[in-house]
C-alpha cells in the first residue's frame, strides 16, 4: 500500500481497478462534462473499473490494512474490454470479459466491508464495467463506438486496486495495493 488519506474535501472514496488503455479517452470525456473532475494527480485513474463506491468516507489505518489483507489473497488476472454497451439508465460502458475475476474481487471486498455495498446497493448485483459516457442528444452507442476507434478490444491486466478520492477539484489517488501481495 502506498499513498495517504488526509485532506478530504466534499466527495467520496472509491476502490477501483485502473484501466490505462482508456485513460486518455475517459479523461477527455470527463473534461467535456466537468473540468473539476479532471485530476492533477498523475497517479489518478479516470478510466477505471469500480469495485466499491462509495466506500468508507475517511478510512482508518485498520480499514486500509483490511483492504490490503483481502487483496493479498487475490491473484492478478487478465480481462479484455471487448465491446461497448448501454445500461437501462443510459450509461455507456466498456464490457470486460471474462468478468468473473472482477465479480470475485468485488465480492471479497463486500465480505470485508458489508456496510459498503457497491453503489450503496442501488443496483443489486453490480455489473463490472468501465464508464465511457451517457446517452444524450449527441451521444449514443454508435457515436461512442466510433469515437473509441481502435481502442477496443483492449487487454487489461488486473494487478492492483487503487483507493481514489472523487470530489470537485480534488480527485486523486490515496492508496494503491498490488493483488496477491506482490510489490
Amino acid at each position: 500500500m502506498t499513498g495517504h488519506t488526509t485532506g478530504h474535501t466534499t466527495g467520496h472514496t472509491c476502490l477501483a481497478v485502473p484501466v490505462p488503455a482508456l485513460e486518455e479517452w475517459v479523461r477527455e470525456r470527463t473534461a467535456h462534462y466537468d473540468q473539476s473532475f479532471v485530476s492533477a494527480d498523475p497517479a489518478f485513474a479516470h478510466a477505471h473499473l469500480t469495485l466499491l463506491s462509495p466506500w468508507v468516507p475517511a478510512p482508518s489505518p485498520a480499514d486500509l490494512r483490511r483492504v490490503g489483507d483481502v487483496l493479498a489473497e487475490v491473484g492478478a488476472s487478465t480481462v479484455t474490454l471487448t465491446s461497448v454497451a448501454v445500461f437501462a439508465d443510459g450509461l455507456v460502458h466498456a464490457v470486460p470479459e471474462p468478468d468473473g475475476p472482477l465479480r470475485e474481487l468485488t465480492a471479497a471486498l463486500v465480505e470485508a466491508f458489508p456496510a459498503y455495498p457497491p453503489y450503496g446497493g442501488r443496483y443489486g448485483e453490480p455489473t463490472p464495467h468501465v464508464t465511457l459516457d451517457r446517452v444524450g442528444p449527441q451521444v449514443g452507442l454508435g457515436s461512442v463506438r466510433a469515437a473509441l476507434g481502435d481502442l477496443l478490444p483492449a487487454e487489461l491486466v488486473v494487478d492492483r486496486v487503487d483507493l481514489q478520492w472523487w470530489g470537485n477539484d480534488a480527485c486523486r489517488r490515496l492508496c494503491t495495493w498490488p493483488l496477491g501481495g506482490a510489490g
